[in-house]
């Protein structure tokens, strides 16, 4: 079974629906053919970010694609870390 998709203006109409409507979560869910779950995140997360709700598939929010950033170059900065310090642990067994 394929996971369906839903776009932005579904997702913010189903929103509305239980916020200016005043349609219980259950009743909208039953009648969008939606779970009630599904639905509550969505009333969740439109209303602590309406600006950056339901970005789309592939698209990240601003804070998000700065995590990416900095986890990449986080992974970067351990494996240049470990290279210096195998290169230091050579050098000084070659010393002594």
């Amino acid at each position: 079974m394929q996971r369906r998709k839903f776009s932005r203006e579904f997702k913010v109409e189903a929103v509305r629906l239980i916020k200016e409507r005043g349609v219980s979560a259950a009743q909208a869910a039953r009648d969008l053919d939606v779970h009630e779950n599904v639905l509550r995140k969505w009333v969740r997360e439109l209303a602590s970010d309406p600006r950056q709700a339901f970005p789309g598939h592939g698209q990240m929010k601003p804070e998000q694609l700065e995590i990416e950033k900095l986890r990449r170059e986080v992974a970067k900065l351990k494996a240049e870390r470990d290279i210096l310090k195998k290169a230091a642990a050579y050098f000084a067994k070659d010393v002594t």
